[in-house]
């Protein structure tokens, strides 16, 4: 009996035994076959056209910086304007203007460079310091918090400058506030009045506006008033001086959207006039002086004068027609326009002036041809032309001059050419008045001449006493302004 108990234990005690013994087994066997699985499915993922895809980590989850930890940005909702349903948020705007580039009449735009910085408060961005310093971010942080929608009004073409890196910076204090500073440049529309160009004065300004939020939500102002514009020493212009800038904000209305607060940057310019002196009216007065030379040349020298007064003409248009492709196609009359015109119309009267006195002579000189031919008497059947007898009506002098000439001399048909000239009759006694005629003719065609020196150069001269007075008397008025 005991002896088949102590058998039934020993053989209990080797089963168990043997279980545990081939569970280790089939443990390590498992994980000798799990290792080869996965060594030999590293091996496919690696090798060239496998199908076989590795799990990568979820790059849409960027880890979480140290400032903004600091700043908790993932507990605030920033697409909501600071304190939201409350009060409007009041946003200061100072500029530092960095250069004036161009200004152009003909597009009427001016281009600047300016440092745009905005000003405000936002306790959701508000940290814990024992320094109370700020810290400072670039633009990548722009981007996750709220800033300020502004824009330039009436602006053609603006960016902000992105060499080497994009020109934005943030700064934010422990309080929550917030310095939001961008470095742009801007292409503005500028609504010129060139009615006293090149004696012009202009006022140009850059509008500053909230897009999006209406003066309920976001009140832009000035930060330091007038002082909030800053401006370099050094910013000058090739044909303008920069007169003054000053800061100026108005309530802007949108029929669908309401009202707007608006900032103005306001500056003035006025225009140089040396160079259009140089360049349009020395000329200008100098071929319409070159035109007054005809009136001392000789009536009947028609190649000398008549080259004279189309060069000066032709000049006068290339001119004009310089002066009009630099500027825009307004519809009104500039200052430069009347004298350019008023100049152009003297060179063309001088032109019609020698027209009327080559006329004239043409008149006077056929006038003269036939008179003659009436006067020339017949010498038929003279024997004797010693016995022709002068006329008293010749003075002492035109004797002395004939009798200069000897009867001898003169043979043929010079001396009977001679004799015509020196007979007078009853009818060359009719037919007086109608020489001393052409006689006051011929004298008024030089006279046209003598006038012309005087009348042109004097009409001329107060023309430009007149403008010279009126466009200097309403430049004095703008500055005044």
């Amino acid at each position: 009996m005991h002896a088949d108990v102590c058998f039934l234990l020993c053989a209990c005690f080797f089963s168990t035994g043997a279980l545990q013994l081939r569970g280790q087994v089939l443990q390590t066997c498992s994980q000798t076959r799990s290792k080869r699985e996965t060594t030999r499915t590293e091996g496919e993922a690696h090798k060239p056209g496998s199908t076989l895809l590795m799990r990568s980590p979820d790059v849409t989850k960027a880890p979480v910086t140290k400032s903004e930890q600091l700043l908790k940005l993932d507990g605030h909702d920033f697409t909501m304007r600071p304190g939201f349903g409350g009060p409007a948020i009041s946003v200061g705007v100072d500029v530092q203007l960095e250069s004036l580039d161009t200004i152009s009449e003909v597009d009427m735009d001016f281009t600047m460079t300016l440092y745009l910085r905005h000003y405000w408060k936002d306790e959701r961005l508000s940290f814990p310091s024992n320094t109370n310093q700020s810290m400072t971010f670039d633009g990548r942080l722009v981007k996750k918090i709220w800033v300020p929608d502004t824009f330039f009004v009436h602006s053609k073409r603006s960016f902000i400058h992105d060499t080497t890196t994009e020109n934005v910076m943030l700064r934010v204090h422990p309080d929550g506030k917030v310095l939001y500073s961008l470095r742009v440049t801007v292409t503005a529309m500028c609504n010129m009045d060139l009615s006293h160009f090149p004696l012009d004065t202009q006022t140009c300004s850059l509008e500053i506006e909230s897009y999006a939020y209406t003066d309920d939500d976001l009140m832009l102002y000035w930060k330091r008033g007038n002082k909030s514009l800053q401006t370099d020493e050094k910013i000058s212009l090739s044909q303008f001086l920069i007169q003054e800038f000053h800061t100026t904000s108005k309530l802007a209305f949108y029929s669908s959207t309401g009202w707007y607060n608006r900032l103005y940057i306001n500056f003035t310019l006025r225009r140089h006039i040396f160079f259009f002196l140089l360049q349009t009216y020395f000329p200008t007065t100098l071929m319409v002086m070159l035109s007054w030379v005809s009136f001392w040349i000789d009536r009947r020298a028609v190649p000398a004068r008549v080259p004279l007064g189309i060069t000066t003409v032709l000049t006068m248009s290339t001119i004009i027609t310089g002066v009009n492709a630099s500027m825009p196609r307004v519809s009104y009359i500039k200052a430069v326009d009347i004298y350019l015109w008023v100049s152009f119309v003297f060179v063309f009267l001088s032109v019609i002036e020698y027209a009327a006195v080559n006329y004239l002579s043409t008149l006077q000189e056929r006038k003269e041809r036939t008179q003659s031919n009436r006067q020339l008497p017949c010498t038929c059947g003279m024997t004797h032309p010693g016995q022709m007898m002068m006329s008293s009506s010749y003075s002492d002098m035109d004797m002395m001059t004939t009798g200069n000439y000897g009867m001898s001399e003169l043979s043929g048909d010079k001396q009977e050419q001679f004799l015509v000239h020196l007979v007078l009759d009853n009818e060359q006694g009719a037919q007086r008045p109608a020489v001393s005629s052409s006689s006051s003719l011929y004298i008024d065609t030089h006279a046209i001449d003598k006038y012309s020196r005087v009348i042109f150069p004097g009409a001329y001269t107060l023309f430009n006493i007149i403008y010279w007075s009126i466009y200097s008397n309403s430049l004095e008025g703008h500055e005044a302004e």
